[in-house]
């Protein structure tokens, strides 16, 4: 990998994590487009979005420090497990089951064959329906830039159950796709069961963290020496990764309090068209 891709790549990985528009898929399609490989690999991606979640961790910096207090607090004994912060903690536990066990059951079909463009670009189609349809299940308040809680029918946070957050963790799996989006499978699967966009939205970057963070120190032991990789490049990649995903997060956190999902559907259908173009006339290696 040369300096030049791991600085795109990084940049791309930083503005692609928090949309719901895949940042697997941009990483895929940059590599193949511009360099004719793989977009650093699964390993290097997996590696790269511990910048981007380092970016969450410190967005929700007083979040974090008090949701793992009180569940600390509350494994002891000190604190009651229905505390709402110690609650957080063990969801966030509970939503992570699913990925981990699917994505060790299936690594070498995530790595291998699911790493392929058609399986992109078919992705990024549907989930754009996907999205569309959980966009449109919110109700006529949140549609016109109101804030939202109970009263108007949607839930927040404080409404999350275990199993919500199991199936929350379902839709999360889904990511292991190139071409869903962490985001947009867990903000759509939020809207689905009847969270606000603000609510579905934070909580899919918390429990992104435990996920991405376990994915990418596991993948380091097989990165260094991999293609030609060296550190250098990789921790460029990362921490622009890092500046670029938490100004991201910031401006998305503001923007979904008053506005719907659907530039990014359109985004997401009109790179699919153009991906699946580029696939027909054999200028894009699948």
């Amino acid at each position: 990998m040369t300096w030049f891709e791991a600085v795109v790549l990084g940049i791309v990985q930083g503005l692609t994590e928090f949309l719901p528009i895949s940042s697997s898929a941009h990483q895929l399609i940059f590599g193949r487009l511009f360099w004719d490989n793989d977009g650093g690999g699964s390993a290097f991606t997996a590696v790269n979005q511990l910048g981007t979640e380092t970016a969450v961790i410190v967005y929700f910096w007083r979040d974090i420090v008090q949701i793992i207090k009180q569940w600390a607090l509350s494994v002891a004994g000190k604190v009651p497990r229905s505390d709402p912060d110690a609650r957080m903690g063990w969801l966030v536990i509970v939503g992570t089951i699913p990925i981990g066990i699917l994505g060790l059951v299936f690594k070498d079909f995530i790595e291998g064959d699911l790493r392929n463009l058609w399986v992109t670009a078919s992705m990024l189609l549907i989930f754009a329906i996907v999205i569309a349809v959980a966009d449109a299940t919110v109700d006529h308040d949140e549609q016109h830039g109101h804030e939202q809680d109970e009263q108007h029918g949607r839930k927040t946070l404080d409404d999350l159950t275990v199993r919500d957050g199991i199936f929350y963790g379902l839709w999360q799996a889904l990511a292991l796709i190139p071409g869903v989006s962490r985001s947009g499978g867990t903000i759509s699967g939020g809207l689905f069961m009847g969270y606000t966009r603000k609510a579905a939205a934070r909580y899919s970057f918390l429990l992104a963290i435990p996920a991405v963070v376990i994915s990418g120190l596991f993948e380091l032991k097989d990165i260094h020496g991999s293609g030609g990789d060296g550190w250098g490049q990789i921790a460029v990649a990362t921490v622009l990764a890092f500046g670029v995903g938490y100004a991201v997060i910031a401006w998305f956190m503001r923007y979904i309090s008053t506005h719907t999902f659907r530039p990014f559907v359109y985004y997401r259908i009109a790179l699919a068209v153009f991906l699946f173009g580029m696939l027909v006339l054999g200028k894009i290696a699948a």
